[in-house]
């Protein structure tokens, strides 16, 4: 093989790695599988690093920290229900414009949705 032949060769394969590596990457961020989740340690261990706290001043930040995530946990349990009757009311709607057909392929989907969601 001739040189412009091997660099052809070299050329298309680092194209090859920069769009698959793209890909994944564009995949795992719009899928949520790249997100970390909140950490409470990790908030408070970023506060005393970005602010300088004082040890003290951690002790005084933690109960703080706590209370506020029971009242996030609170607030997303009161409001979980209202949410649950609006994906039904929806549903029930996208329904009524449906074939049976498409009724039945709705529901599948709806089904598989749930079941993904439960996973993560």
């Amino acid at each position: 093989m001739t040189r412009r032949a091997y660099l052809y060769f070299i050329v298309t394969f680092i194209i090859g790695i920069i769009l698959g590596g793209a890909g994944v990457y564009y995949y795992a961020w719009s899928t949520g599988h790249w997100r970390r989740n909140w950490s409470e340690e990790k908030a408070i261990h970023r506060l005393t690093r970005d602010l300088s706290l004082t040890p003290q001043q951690v002790q005084q930040l933690r109960p703080i920290m706590d209370d506020s995530i029971k009242k996030w946990n609170n607030l997303q349990e009161q409001v979980r229900p209202q949410f649950e009757a609006l994906h039904t009311e929806t549903d029930n709607r996208i329904r009524q414009i449906l074939t049976p057909d498409q009724t039945r392929r709705f529901d599948e989907l709806l089904r598989m949705r749930r079941q993904a969601a439960k996973g993560r």
